[in-house]
């Protein structure tokens, strides 16, 4: 369980908290959230209850924190995947307006730490040994794997396990040597399915589980090639039928007798072999249990659940650009290590260094560099994977400036290297919205032309047509966010009270209104200038009293 993020940390974002939030053009009613999967996820929303959980939170409330508090509603796992169903919680439904400035409405709605029923799998001690068991044997694996993963590749493995060779061998059967050097596997197979729950188990996963695992690859790595992998590869079709069998068990609500924990089990015994020969199938079964454990897993507990994938990643050198079955199943880790980041709330970055993310022939300090490697190519899965990246990089940058001010610890974070980083990381966002491909730009953008002024909202409803264009767009909203909350103090905030004052005599809603007031009185908390006199002079233009 993490610490609570240190005290200090509030001066850092409590100057921009309140009155940035309304600058970002995040659509809370959009239909951004009407994806291909009527309740798939939305990476967006444990970021967006940061701030103002440090906002508006009592003493009392954060002492709960340090409690054991579940956090069921994975964003990556809705708990419902019924097209009539109410959406999932973490996803932003049409036609439903959230103020992200009201705290009341806001809160509830998006906090990671909700005190939602602890799930019993997660307590079950049959799990929680199994979970222990595949912990310990991943990061011996790594351990082993690490020095001779590229020079002195197993005997009949391929050599140095190149994901690009991967893929095409998938592409090209989905069998190939896997199917040679496990001879007894279809064997197995059959038996593994003999039983009709696990065939629907399967047929769940190919259409309901699979989709949010691949909604950013086009190429449908999770949906087409692992199941065609998993022919040959018993732990691979155990890890699947699990994960499929624990989400019609959230959905269905099952509390007891748990078909996924015996599936799990059965993954982690035919695994361990697997991993002592370093097997091709190893990293994409790992990551797969690995989401499974972190559907019913608490907030906190989340990057306990990532640690031995992180490890594997890191000593079998694969990243998000090797290529093939790899490449699609290290973005898949990228977006939950990312999410980890975001609930840790600026006290941790992503677990698997940014470096490792980007071949070792890339600096990772050379924003011009991994800026090319990403738009290389007009593809919208490559485009939207760079902002997972800029995504983790700026949750990597709070982090660091949280340690230097608040820890003291010596990473070089300074004032001036803050201010350098901050805005080359503001300048790679502004260039990703700009270089967009045409699949990830919105089709349609519609005003709200509610009738009546109460259901009226001042954020407006944007469409999408490419599955991985919701969510980066989000991301790089979220990135926006963040960066903006902890932005260097510039001393120029008072400077927009006029700008302001001139455009918002031109404003005539009233949740319009609310909004310029609240901004105006955050710029005041800001920077200790008095500007609240300009609220008043507004509201005479507006003919009403704006309450607070």
């Amino acid at each position: 369980m993490h610490r609570a993020p240190p005290s200090k940390r509030r001066r850092l974002n409590d100057s921009f908290d309140g009155p940035l939030w309304a600058g970002v053009n995040i659509s809370p009613s959009s239909p951004s959230a009407v994806l291909p999967f009527p309740n798939a996820p939305s990476i967006l929303s444990p970021s967006l209850s940061h701030s103002h959980r440090h906002q508006h939170q009592s003493s009392a409330q954060n002492q709960n924190q340090n409690q054991n508090h579940n956090h069921n509603q994975s964003p990556f796992f809705p708990t419902t995947s019924s097209s009539t169903s109410n959406t999932h919680p973490n996803v932003f439904s049409p036609g439903k307006s959230i103020d992200f400035l009201d705290p009341d409405i806001a809160e509830p709605f998006l906090s990671p730490f909700s005190t939602s029923v602890l799930d019993e799998f997660a307590q079950d001690p049959g799990f929680l040994e199994s979970q222990e068991e595949l912990r310990c044997l991943l990061f011996k694996t790594a351990l082993s794997a690490a020095p001779t993963r590229v020079g002195s590749p197993a005997g009949g493995e391929e050599e140095g396990g190149a994901g690009e060779d991967r893929g095409d061998g998938d592409a090209n059967g989905g069998e190939g040597e896997y199917t040679n050097s496990r001879s007894t596997g279809a064997g197995l197979v059959r038996d593994v399915l003999s039983s009709p729950k696990r065939i629907k188990y399967l047929k769940n996963y190919l259409g309901v589980v699979a989709p949010w695992l691949d909604m950013f690859d086009s190429q449908r790595v999770f949906g087409i090639k692992l199941p065609a992998l998993a022919r040959s590869c018993p732990a691979l079709l155990y890890a699947i039928l699990a994960l499929s069998a624990r989400q019609m068990e959230r959905k269905n609500r099952v509390e007891s007798s748990f078909d996924s924990l015996e599936l799990y089990q059965e993954a982690i015994r035919s695994l361990t072999p697997l991993l002592q020969g370093r097997d091709p199938n190893v990293i994409a079964t790992c990551v797969i249990l690995c989401c499974l454990e972190m559907m019913s897993a608490s907030a906190q507990d989340w990057r306990r659940h990532l640690e031995g994938c992180a490890a594997l990643f890191e000593a079998f050198g694969i990243n998000g650009f090797s290529g093939g079955v790899d490449q699609a199943v290290f973005w898949c880790y990228a977006r939950m290590d990312l999410c980890g980041a975001l609930i840790a709330d600026g006290t941790e970055s992503t677990l698997l260094k940014l470096s490792k993310w980007i071949p070792p022939t890339v600096p990772a300090d050379d924003s011009a560099a991994i800026r090319t490697l990403f738009t290389a190519s007009d593809d919208p899965d490559t485009h939207a994977n760079y902002s997972v990246y800029l995504c983790s990089q700026t949750c990597d940058l709070i982090t660091a400036r949280t340690k230097y001010v608040e820890l003291g610890e010596p990473n070089g974070c300074t004032s001036a290297v803050f201010r350098a980083r901050w805005l080359c990381l503001w300048k790679d966002l502004q260039r990703w919205l700009e270089d967009r491909p045409p699949e990830s730009r919105p089709v349609q953008t519609i005003e709200d032309v509610t009738a009546t002024a109460a259901d009226s909202s001042p954020f407006p409803q944007i469409f999408f047509t490419h599955w991985s264009a919701i969510s980066a767009n989000q991301l790089h909203h979220t990135s926006c966010v963040l960066l903006l909350t902890s932005r260097p103090p510039d001393g120029c905030l008072n400077n927009a009270i006029q700008p302001l004052w001139i455009a918002g005599r031109l404003l005539s809603g009233r949740r319009e209104h609310q909004v310029l007031v609240r901004l105006i009185r955050g710029i005041e908390a800001a920077t200790g200038w008095g500007v609240a006199w300009r609220i008043r002079d507004l509201e005479e233009v507006w003919g009403e009293r704006v309450g607070r």
